[in-house]
């Protein structure tokens, strides 16, 4: 049983809590990441919100680094650019995505179609996944860029056939927060 000292403080601290919770709800304070993991068939649906107060054309040139993306992404190893076409590109990219005590090596090639400042197209050529296509949508409302991603994946790996929606959608929170410091950081004066 806990005495009256201990019994203060764990209530203090549930009340801490709680006002933090409604502070947030109250001045509408938001998480920047949402994202949502739907199965269909074999594949997962991934849809993600990001909201984040920096100028578009920062979030874009975060978005579309992908020579630097090792210096954003922990996880990648190498990322470059192998082909350029006008607004298409092949980009190449190998890392380890982390999952709790489980680590998996990956690789894909991808081409990208970008639409400046406004959409980027990616479907794999070639690497670890079965399929895999996914579309982000940025645009501008105040001071605030939002970012729709949708994403359709095929796992070929046994920790994404094993953990499936759970890995993925830890793997995509993961991308987009760091990218989302990274565009703070590069917006800051």
């Amino acid at each position: 049983m806990l005495n009256r000292p201990h019994r203060a403080a764990n209530f203090l601290h549930l009340l801490a809590c709680f006002l933090l919770i409604i502070s947030r709800s109250a001045f509408g304070v938001e998480p920047e990441v949402i994202v949502g993991i739907e199965k269909s068939g074999e594949a997962f649906i991934v849809d993600a919100t990001i909201k984040v107060q920096v100028p578009m054309r920062k979030a874009w040139e975060v978005l579309t680094d992908f020579d630097n993306m090792t210096g954003i992404l922990s996880n990648l190893a190498s990322s470059k650019i192998v082909r350029r076409n006008g607004n298409t590109l092949v980009v190449d990219q190998e890392g380890t995505a982390h999952y709790g005590i489980f680590s998996y090596s990956f690789a894909s090639e991808r081409e990208i179609r970008l639409e400046p400042m406004k959409r980027i197209f990616a479907r794999q050529i070639s690497g670890n996944a079965k399929r895999f296509e996914s579309e982000l949508e940025l645009s501008q409302s105040g001071l605030v860029t939002l970012i729709r991603y949708r994403a359709e994946v095929v796992p070929d790996s046994g920790i994404g056939r094993t953990f499936g929606g759970t890995f993925i959608q830890h793997e995509v929170e993961e991308q987009f927060t760091t990218m989302v410091a990274e565009m703070k950081r590069r917006s800051a004066p």
